[in-house]
């Protein structure tokens, strides 16, 4: 996979110690064997992996000494989602080479493409990973920016009625799509920091997200490559449209939620953090009690979105395996009572000033 574009500032790393280094190449060698495993059926055999110095390509596949190159900007600024997407795609010109025989048609070709898309890689010859192209759904997503604007109203009544508005819409239009047949494009994204350990407001987030906000939700193993340690994050799958309400909808609560806790702290006299994840997994589980009932006023209206079958086959092709655990709660003490009461008041709205979000330019300022 090249790329014609530079990868710009992301990070501040530039360099590994000799240390991180060996661990990052063992970690990548580790992701090969499961992709291979879990994409391939282990039908490929592990090549040498090198980072190599490349402004202008994201990796390569080279058949002569079978290698396959990663560009090291690419490891060291960029998520490690996006490092595995393009692992997978150089996997993708081994296969086609050294399993199926392929070597005379352009590296992009017609057997190469039919392997990314049976397979859920992305087969673009140049640029990041984006996952499969996606219908034009601008207007759509400002329709429901502007509603969200509405929702700053200082009438709690009328911002309540803006943001059930700007649900209903979200809902009616996904029906509406799966009605008509819409030719859709999926894609994936990760929001929120990787973290080594996933914490219940975190997990309750991520579930309500994938209950009402019409994308399917997997914690996906990562590796941190300053640190050397291996986390997990949250992966979203769906539409264009419905990926940036939903990574919107993350980055608002997160900060809504944070927010909440330290006024709660001011009004109580409290000092310390003890509490601070009881009440964080209080206000999540308030929030996801409101939807709750507003998903019920809407199938009482005649408004039930079935699950989109091509979403979930795309969703079952990026993790053809997938693992159930189940969690303990945290205690629920008052501070639990307390966030789940402050969940159920938020109402969702226009961005919080400097809330880290792709959202910032779909959500117009008011006039």
């Amino acid at each position: 996979m090249s790329s014609h574009a530079p990868l710009g500032p992301r990070a501040s790393l530039t360099e590994l110690s000799v240390e991180l280094e060996r661990a990052l190449l063992a970690e990548l060698v580790a992701e090969y064997k499961r992709i291979n495993r879990d994409v391939f059926g282990n039908a490929l055999h592990l090549p040498g992996i090198e980072l190599v110095l490349s402004s202008s390509r994201l990796g390569r596949w080279v058949k002569d000494d079978r290698t396959l190159e990663l560009s090291r900007s690419l490891v060291l600024e960029r998520g490690w989602g996006i490092v595995v997407e393009v692992l997978k795609h150089e996997m993708a010109h081994q296969y086609v080479q050294e399993v199926l025989g392929q070597t005379k048609e352009t590296a992009h070709g017609p057997v190469f493409r039919d392997i990314c898309r049976r397979l859920g890689i992305d087969g673009a010859a140049a640029g990041l990973p984006r996952g499969e192209e996606g219908n034009d759904e601008d207007k759509m997503v400002e329709r429901i920016a502007r509603l969200l604007a509405l929702a700053e109203s200082p009438n709690v009544h009328e911002a309540e009625a803006a943001a059930q508005a700007a649900q209903r819409l979200m809902l009616k239009y996904n029906i509406d799509a799966r009605e008509s047949a819409r030719s859709k494009g999926y894609a994936f994204a990760h929001v929120g920091r990787p973290t080594g350990r996933v914490t219940e407001s975190e997990r309750i987030l991520s579930m309500l997200l994938g209950k009402h906000f019409f994308v399917e939700v997997i914690w996906v193993p990562v590796y941190r490559v300053a640190e050397g340690k291996r986390g997990s994050v949250l992966e979203l799958c769906g539409t264009p449209a419905n990926l940036a309400m939903a990574e919107y909808v993350h980055a608002f609560l997160t900060q809504t939620a944070q927010q909440l806790w330290n006024e709660h702290c001011r009004n109580a006299g409290i000092f310390g953090n003890r509490d601070r994840r009881t009440y964080l997994a209080g206000v999540m589980t308030g929030f996801a009690e409101k939807l709750a009932h507003q998903a019920t006023l809407h199938r009482e209206q005649g408004l039930v979105w079935v699950k989109d079958a091509d979403l979930g086959g795309y969703f079952r092709r990026r993790h053809p395996h997938i693992r159930h655990v189940r969690y303990a709660g945290t205690r629920r003490n008052d501070a639990y009572v307390r966030g789940r009461d402050a969940g159920r008041r938020i109402v969702l709205r226009k961005g919080i000033e400097g809330t880290p979000t792709n959202l910032g330019h779909l959500l117009p300022a008011k006039r």
